[in-house]
């Protein structure tokens, strides 16, 4: 399996400066991001890295369940993931740590039931990559047909 690659360039203090990530593998676009603009509740035109986390999150767990459905006996019409992963304050050891990541999937599938749909969603939650990767962060999830 491939290796994907980001870069970031950063200059300057954390509350002063700023840096741009570069989604290198894929070539698809450089991105702003800082600091200041990543603890705001407005982004202002900069990403961070709960919003890149959100986009793999979702993106892997859309896979998934595709992949489910299809398992389970289902066709996947369209599904509709969201990602709102939280940061928030570390008691324990100070500084940031995500505080939580909220999946919320719509979905349109023949051969499946509300509960199958449902368990097929739990399933690829717990089996998603990512998933596997945030271990450490409460992951909820709110799943329905369409």
């Amino acid at each position: 399996m491939p290796t994907r690659t980001a870069r970031t360039a950063w200059n300057g203090s954390l509350q002063e400066g700023s840096g741009q990530v570069e989604l290198s593998s894929s070539k698809v676009g450089t991105y702003d991001v800082s600091f200041p603009k990543r603890a705001a509740d407005d982004a202002g035109g900069t990403t961070s890295p709960e919003e890149l986390i959100a986009a793999a999150h979702s993106a892997c767990f859309a896979m998934q369940l595709s992949a489910i459905v299809g398992e389970a006996g289902g066709t996947v019409e369209s599904l509709e993931v969201s990602a709102d992963v939280s940061l928030g304050p570390d008691k324990d050891n100070g500084g940031f740590k995500l505080t939580g990541i909220a999946l919320t999937v719509r979905g349109e599938v023949d051969g499946l039931d509300a509960d199958g749909f449902v368990k097929a969603a739990q399933d690829a939650k717990v089996g998603c990559p990512v998933s596997k990767a945030l271990t450490g962060v409460d992951i909820t999830l709110d799943a329905a047909l369409a």
